[in-house]
């Protein structure tokens, strides 16, 4: 299955709260949502955190996530009047649509969790990474599952855990932005802050990332979820 990570910023004459709102409330709902081919839909909005990683730090103030069975469900998917006459005639009505990038990824949970539900309380980071130059990316990928992952998994109070890698298609052209989106759930923003400033995480999990990331390209964003459509798949 695909699992599409979307970034994206609000339009300039735009609050962070409107965007986010006219997102969640609006073109989800009476567009996005509407293109039959999507199984499930989330809205990560972005939630104040002093320290979220990149210099500078990411200008997008949400994700979208979702999920398509394969490719020929995604070609369809653009293809629809529901994507062509809907959903992507509404987004200069709230999205800086040069700003907006996108990352077809497989998605790998390492820590599965609680039970998702329809309206989580937790929140999450994103982290972009993109590996050192000079290394393979199929290197990139089994370091990162079979090394990077258990460090990780021992940052105090990780909840769930997942690894996003993107897909082959972005490398047939050149190279992809990212290799790799990583997600870390939390209870609240509370363990969340406590988690990022850890010894694991300081120490160990930056340590681990300078063997296989470029860390200049390191950005993060924290958010919260709302599901569109699941966590189930419709």
């Amino acid at each position: 299955m695909i699992h599409q990570i979307i970034f994206a910023g609000p339009k300039p004459e735009m609050s962070v709260k409107e965007f986010q709102d006219y997102w969640v409330l609006n073109h989800a709902v009476n567009y996005a949502s509407k293109i039959k081919q999507i199984k499930k839909y989330m809205i990560d909005t972005r939630i104040p955190f002093a320290l979220d990683m990149g210099n500078p730090i990411l200008p997008h103030q949400g994700v979208a996530e979702i999920w398509l069975e394969n490719e020929i469900e995604q070609l369809a998917s653009l293809r629809s009047k529901e994507f062509l006459q809907g959903a992507r005639l509404d987004e200069p009505n709230w999205a800086a649509f040069w700003m907006t990038f996108v990352l077809d990824t497989t998605a790998h949970v390492i820590i599965d969790g609680p039970v998702l539900t329809k309206n989580p309380t937790w929140v999450k980071i994103l982290i972009l990474l993109k590996r050192k130059a000079g290394i393979p990316l199929q290197t990139f990928r089994d370091y990162s599952l079979a090394v990077h992952a258990p460090v990780v998994k021992e940052i105090p109070g990780l909840k769930r855990y997942m690894q996003c890698h993107t897909r082959d298609g972005h490398y047939v052209f050149g190279e992809a932005s990212f290799d790799s989106v990583e997600q870390l759930w939390f209870d609240n923003t509370e363990a969340l802050n406590k988690g990022i400033t850890s010894e694991q995480f300081r120490i160990k999990v930056k340590a681990s990332l300078e063997n296989f990331v470029e860390t200049k390209y390191v950005f993060s964003l924290a958010a919260k979820e709302n599901w569109i459509i699941g966590p189930e798949q419709r």
